[in-house]
């Protein structure tokens, strides 16, 4: 599986961003996608994750601001961003897990880059 994501840049806060993860390979749609992000200086960190069954989930940090979602058909992960805050700058990363839980594999994509200036 190989992940590739777009849709990153810089903008005000208040304003909107969508990310995209176009993913490779047959797995997309049996499995766990989600949106971490690595702010400068600090770990990564979770951001939302949807399942194959389109089961959600949101960081506090998050919730009521972003929204996770996939295309099954497009082999793509979004994340519709709004009302963007500076502390949402950071690189976001799109994760696949895949296969059986006792053998589950994690698939990174190489990030891109938002930046949100007050």
């Amino acid at each position: 599986v190989q992940l590739e994501e777009s849709g990153g840049g810089s903008v005000q806060a208040g304003t909107s961003l969508r990310l995209s993860c176009t993913a490779s390979g047959r797995m997309f749609g049996s499995s766990v996608m989600g949106w971490h992000r690595q702010a400068p200086g600090e770990q990564r960190e979770l951001v939302a994750a949807i399942t194959s069954g389109d089961t959600t989930y949101y960081s506090d940090s998050v919730k009521g601001r972003f929204t996770i979602s996939r295309d099954n058909a497009k082999s793509t992960l979004y994340l519709q961003m709004n009302n963007l805050k500076p502390e949402d700058t950071a690189v976001y990363y799109c994760l696949a897990t895949t296969g059986p839980l006792a053998a589950a594999r994690d698939y990174w994509g190489k990030g891109t880059l938002v930046t949100v200036s007050s």
